[in-house]
């Protein structure tokens, strides 16, 4: 069974950073695509950032592109999302998700990711 713990949420000040962590056990992580969603109260989960297996492609949501990084280390089952220059619009529980099926082209659409963590709360403070 696959399991996603994040880490690494908390209150900020804006302008400051932050780095999320994802750790998977249950499959064979470097098989698959993840990715990051972020959602608020009475709003749909929202992409943040994907990225491929092989950790060469990455896609953003335009509104975090040069802010946010994502990232992943397959020997450590671990998939990263530094956030500097945080705003409070970004204000929300993150989401890591990892792909439904192994290899494949690396999405933005929610669809894609079938196994979830179970948030992390990043609350930025203006």
């Amino acid at each position: 069974q696959v399991q996603l713990v994040e880490s690494g949420g908390g209150l900020v000040q804006a302008g400051d950073s932050l780095r999320l962590s994802c750790v998977v056990s249950g499959r064979s992580f470097s098989r698959y695509n993840m990715a990051w969603f972020r959602q608020v109260p009475e709003k749909e989960r929202e992409f943040v950032a994907s990225i491929n297996y092989g950790g060469t492609m990455a896609y953003y949501v335009d509104s975090v592109k040069g802010r946010f990084t994502i990232s992943r280390d397959n020997a450590l089952n671990t998939v990263y999302l530094e956030m500097k220059d945080l705003q409070p619009e970004d204000t929300a529980v993150y989401y890591c998700a990892s792909a439904t099926h192994p290899f494949g082209v690396v999405t933005r659409r929610r669809v894609d990711f079938g196994s979830w963590g179970q948030g992390t709360q990043v609350t930025v403070s203006s």
